[in-house]
C-alpha cells in the first residue's frame, strides 16, 4: 500500500544562523519567497536568517516570520522536486501552525506572512510588559504536571511528548514550580531560555488583539487536513481555523494528541519542514520506530525526494 504522508512545520526555538540560504541559492521558488517575504515586510528579513547575528534572528519578530518563510521555501523545493505527491494532513508546532495552514492553502504566502510577523510583534509586547517564564517538566505524565501547575498558579503550556510537558507563566511561579517539582514526582525541572510566557494566561493581550486581526483576513478551507495545537483534531473550516489559531496563545499545544491524530488518519511517513530535527525526536518519542525524515536544507531536500520516489 502507499504510504500516506503527513507534513509537520517547526516551531519557535528551531532557528538557527544561516536558514534558508543554500535554498534560496540552488531553488529559484525558495529564492522568491524570501524575496517576496523582504518586499511584503519591509526589512531584510533574509539577511537576518541567513547571517543573523542570533540575537537579532531569536527575537520573536522576527523569529516567527523566519521560520514561516523556511517551511514553505523547504516545501516549495522539495514540491519542485519530487513533484506533486499526495498529502493526507499536516501539524505545526505553535508558530508552525501558521506555517501549515498556509502550507494548506488555507490564505495565501503573503496573508500568512502579515498575520504571522503580527503574532511575534504582539507576543514581544506581551512579554515586555509582563514577567514571564517557561519551565520544562521531564519524566511526569500531563495529571502529575497539571496537579503541579494548579499548586504553583502556572499553566500548561505544552506537552510535547510523554515525559516532557512545559509549564509557563509568572517567572517567580515557575521558578516556585521548580522548587516544588520533586515533591510532585516530576523526575527533572528546567527553567526554558525563552523571552516570556507563551502559551499561558499571560498572553491574554495577544489573545485579545490576533483575535481582531484574524476576523479580517480571507480564509479558505484547507487542501489536506491541518491539526489544530489547541484540540488535537482537524480545523476545516474559516471560522474553526480563526478561533483555534487565536485560542492556541493562550492554550496548552497538545502536540502528542495532534501526532496521535496525524497516525489515526493513516499517515506512516511524517517529513518535518524547519531547521534541525526537533519534531522529528518529539514525534519518535510519542510512536517509537515512525517513519520520519528532516528536511531543512538543499541536501536533506535531495534525500527526501528519493525516498518519495521509492514509496
Amino acid at each position: 500500500m502507499p504510504k500516506k504522508i503527513a507534513l509537520l512545520f517547526a516551531g519557535q526555538g528551531a532557528q538557527s544562523v544561516g536558514m534558508g540560504r543554500d535554498l534560496a541559492e540552488q531553488f529559484s521558488v525558495a529564492a522568491d519567497l524570501f524575496r517576496q517575504a523582504d518586499e511584503i515586510l519591509g526589512r531584510k528579513l533574509s539577511e537576518i536568517a541567513w547571517s543573523g547575528p542570533i540575537e537579532e534572528l531569536t527575537k520573536t519578530s522576527n523569529c516567527q516570520p523566519a521560520l514561516y518563510v523556511h517551511g514553505l521555501a523547504c516545501f516549495a523545493a522539495l514540491r519542485e522536486v519530487a513533484g506533486d505527491f499526495p498529502i493526507t494532513g499536516a501539524a505545526g508546532l505553535s508558530l508552525g501552525e501558521m506555517t501549515a495552514h498556509a502550507a494548506a492553502g488555507a490564505f495565501n504566502f503573503a496573508t500568512g506572512l502579515k498575520l504571522v510577523q503580527r503574532r511575534g510583534e504582539l507576543m514581544d509586547e506581551a512579554c515586555a510588559a509582563t514577567s514571564g517564564a517557561m519551565a520544562a517538566m521531564i519524566g511526569a505524565d500531563e495529571n502529575t504536571v497539571r496537579a503541579l501547575a494548579a499548586a504553583a498558579d502556572v499553566d500548561v503550556a505544552n506537552i510535547n511528548a510523554p515525559g516532557q510537558i512545559v509549564i509557563s507563566g509568572e517567572r517567580a511561579k515557575v521558578e516556585a514550580a521548580i522548587g516544588m517539582a520533586k515533591e510532585h514526582g516530576v523526575r527533572r525541572a528546567t527553567l526554558l531560555n525563552v523571552a516570556g510566557a507563551y502559551h499561558s494566561r499571560l498572553m491574554e493581550s495577544v489573545y485579545q488583539k490576533l483575535g481582531a486581526t484574524l476576523r479580517h483576513i480571507p480564509v479558505l478551507p484547507p487542501r489536506f487536513s491541518v491539526i489544530s495545537n489547541v484540540t488535537g483534531l482537524e480545523a476545516t473550516t474559516p471560522i474553526e481555523i480563526r478561533r483555534t489559531l487565536q485560542d492556541q496563545v493562550t492554550s496548552t499545544v497538545r502536540w502528542v494528541d495532534c501526532m496521535e491524530r496525524l497516525a489515526d488518519l493513516g499517515c506512516d511517513f511524517f517529513i518535518e519542514l524547519g531547521p534541525g530535527g526537533v519534531l522529528a525526536g518529539l514525534l519518535q518519542r510519542t510512536r517509537k520506530g515512525v517513519d520520519v525524515t528532516s528536511v531543512n536544507d538543499a541536501e536533506s531536500i535531495g534525500k527526501c525526494a528519493e525516498r518519495l520516489a521509492a514509496l
